[in-house]
């Protein structure tokens, strides 16, 4: 089993940056994709970026322009979002996720969730 707990969220100016945290305080993350999703109040859960467990390749949304980056250190059991330039739009509560399948895009193809934390971005 594989207990993911998110830090770093907060609110911030936009224009500005933050960096979420995800580890995985049980478990073996090093193992796993890893991805992060947003919700926005009253939507969907969306799928942001993923990374493979080796950390080799990452792939995203392709709607950010760039400004969203996916990262991870296996030796912290870790994954990272780095956030820049934020937009009020970019306001959502971000859960970072594991899934056995080393592609997951999808929300259905991950196994594992975190509680979530929220990002909320002022004009």
């Amino acid at each position: 089993q594989v207990q993911l707990v998110e830090s770093g969220g907060g609110l911030v100016q936009a224009g500005g940056s933050l960096r979420l945290s995800c580890v995985a305080s049980t478990g073996d993350l090093s193992s796993l994709a890893a991805g992060w999703f947003r919700q926005a109040p009253g939507g969907e859960r969306l799928f942001v970026a993923g990374i493979h467990p080796s950390g080799s390749a990452t792939y995203d949304a392709g709607s950010r322009g760039g400004r969203f980056a996916i990262s991870r250190d296996n030796a912290k059991n870790t994954v990272y979002l780095e956030m820049n330039s934020l937009k009020p739009e970019d306001t959502a509560v971000y859960f970072c996720a594991a899934a056995r399948s080393p592609w997951a895009i999808r929300r259905t193809e991950y196994d594992y969730w975190g509680q979530g934390t929220q990002v909320t971005v002022s004009a």
